[in-house]
């Protein structure tokens, strides 16, 4: 039976200071993808991935860049040993390695793509600290709640958004300082284990990024969008993309619609568990650990891991 590999790409939140630099220091075609963005880019890459302290590298403007270039140079590192995507998702930001995993997007234009995303997003959080200075909009996870739950909540709350639909477990709502509020307060009302607000620079996923969508809009016109080459699936639509167009408007709408990372997990469950002739193997390719252990919730996750791929020894027992 042929292995067939699912690529899960973690989102921004994943970064550590010193990340891949094993991978680069064992893998000459990863240290080659990070030498190739800072030429795109005219950034000291490697740096950026292992000197920047990490309060600096929680920038939307570095990490979002700095994610992207680990993503792409491990999956560099698993190409020399024959390890490729038959599918690939990614959350939030990890949308975009999914995209060029996909051959969506070439290679120079992911790295150009995602240094627009994060520089506007920075810009915009900035402002809108700036504007509610002290009352800051934000972002709450709700633990214990089913997310279809946290939805309802959140369409009856002025100024609060679901935003990550992450597990059965765990939703991620986004709004004003006064929606959050109101939505943590309706959360334990309808029995959730608990609410924690997040260290986060701004409302993601939610219309109060608008301003960041609108921008990304126009910075995304002069770039081509091929139709995928693997399966690949949307944080905006939570199935599958079939074509280049939807997935350049999805690349916007993703700013300010929530991501439906459950809907995705089942989708790719449905096609994992349908294909008889096939033995597939799930791979969370990036920093961090998150997306595998939100894979471990579902119901196929309790029969078939998704490994976590971020370092050389990780690589070489595969």
């Amino acid at each position: 039976m042929a292995k067939k590999y699912a690529f899960l790409f973690p989102g921004q939140g994943a970064q550590a200071q010193g990340m891949i630099k094993d991978v680069c220091e064992a893998f000459p075609e990863a240290q080659k993808i990070v030498d190739e963005v800072s030429k795109i880019t005219g950034k000291n890459v490697a740096g950026l991935l292992w000197d920047t302290p990490q309060e600096e590298l929680n920038r939307s403007d570095n990490s979002q860049l700095a994610i992207t270039t680990a993503s792409l140079a491990i999956m560099a590192a698993l190409k020399t040993k024959g390890i490729e995507p038959s599918a690939a998702m990614g959350f939030s930001l990890g949308e975009f390695p999914a995209l060029y995993a996909a051959g969506i997007l070439s290679f120079e234009d992911v790295i150009k793509v995602v240094v627009q995303r994060g520089t506007i997003m920075q810009k915009v959080c900035e402002q809108i600290a700036e504007e509610n200075a002290g009352n800051a909009p934000g972002m709450s996870a709700i633990l214990g709640l089913p997310p279809e739950k946290v939805e309802e909540i959140a369409s009856k709350i002025d100024g609060a958004y679901a935003a990550n639909l992450n597990s059965v477990k765990q939703t991620v709502i986004a709004g004003t300082a006064e929606g959050l509020a109101k939505a943590e307060e309706a959360a334990k009302e309808a029995g959730c284990r608990r609410t924690v607000r997040l260290a986060v620079a701004g409302p993601f996923h939610s219309p109060l990024m608008q301003r960041a969508a609108d921008g990304f809009k126009v910075a995304l016109e002069p770039y081509t969008f091929c139709d995928p080459k693997i399966t690949l699936f949307s944080n905006v639509t939570g199935k599958k993309v079939t074509e280049g167009a939807p997935a350049k408007a999805s690349a916007v709408d993703h700013l300010t619609h929530p991501v439906r990372w459950t809907d995705e997990e089942k989708v790719l469950a449905d096609l994992i568990s349908s294909d008889k002739d096939n033995e597939w193997v799930v791979l969370e390719v990036g920093p961090g650990k998150v997306l595998s252990g939100l894979w471990g919730q579902t119901e196929l996750g309790a029969t078939l891991a998704c490994t976590p791929v971020n370092t050389a020894e990780g690589i070489q027992a595969l």
